[in-house]
């Protein structure tokens, strides 16, 4: 008897949903977000004003750092602790803060021009049909609850009960094999039994791989180049294409069979 099939792990930026049509620089997108907390803060007695302008500047300026160093030490940056520590550095001591409220009010709303790729929702209804396990590992530095939001709006939500985890969420970003581990680990299932789908080379393929995961690379407008990085063990233009892979790779999963 073969392996089954126990679940997919999907990487979420640009492998389910599409970033290819945003327009607005990121600055932009932040900007419309930090303001609601400069906003909110103008309205609290033991703060001082706070311009929207200025925490736009540090904020991203922190948060250049924090990735640069993450993309040596496999540390997750934490977004919520880069917010705290940008007022703090704009005379906002973190006593005078409620940082939950703060992060509520920030509020992780789907950035203008991201849409679910077409070919995901058919695709996770099949996978749900056949009792696979889903899940979701992203190298994002704020946690996952605060991109619930956008699944929810997305209305990605509901697939994926299992697993969502973010590098926030773990303390480390792909390829850093403690990521995947614990992804593994919440889905309760083996390593030979789970294949990841990304569009990373190096922090999908080579970390999934790794640790022992079958890889499929997903191919897009912004894939990244894939030089020498990793070689998936498949690549894929859509996710049509996903369940005939699967059929090579676990015979019978379609029915939960091995």
């Amino acid at each position: 008897m073969g392996v089954r099939l126990g679940g997919l792990l999907f990487d979420f930026d640009d492998t389910l949903v599409d970033w290819s049509s945003v327009r607005l620089p990121w600055r932009e997108i932040e900007s419309a977000r930090l303001s609601r907390v400069a906003d909110y803060l103008c309205h609290s007695e033991r703060v001082r004003l706070i311009k929207t302008d200025a925490l736009v500047e540090v904020f991203l300026q922190n948060t250049r750092e924090a990735w640069a160093k993450a993309r040596i030490s496999l540390r997750a940056p934490h977004m919520p602790s880069i917010l705290m520590s940008s007022l703090d550095e704009l005379g906002v001591p973190a006593r005078l803060l409620d940082a939950d409220e703060l992060i509520r009010v920030y509020r992780m709303d789907v950035a203008p021009g991201v849409v679910v790729f077409p070919d995901v929702p058919p695709a996770l209804r099949v996978l749900r049909a056949a009792g696979i396990k889903l899940g979701i590992v992203t190298n994002a530095a704020q946690p996952m609850f605060m991109r619930d939001a956008e699944l929810a709006t997305h209305g990605l939500l509901e697939y994926f009960p299992d697993c969502r985890l973010s590098a926030a969420d773990v303390g480390y970003i792909k390829p850093h094999a403690r990521i995947f581990n614990a992804a593994l680990e919440r889905m309760g299932t083996a390593p030979a039994e789970t294949v990841f789908v990304g569009d990373n080379p190096e922090a999908d393929i080579a970390g999934a791989q790794a640790v022992g995961m079958r890889a499929i690379l997903r191919i897009t407008d912004r894939a990244f180049d894939n030089g020498d990085l990793a070689q998936p063990q498949e690549r894929l233009d859509t996710l049509d294409e996903l369940p005939a892979i699967l059929d090579g790779w676990y015979p019978g999963w379609r029915d939960g069979g091995a």
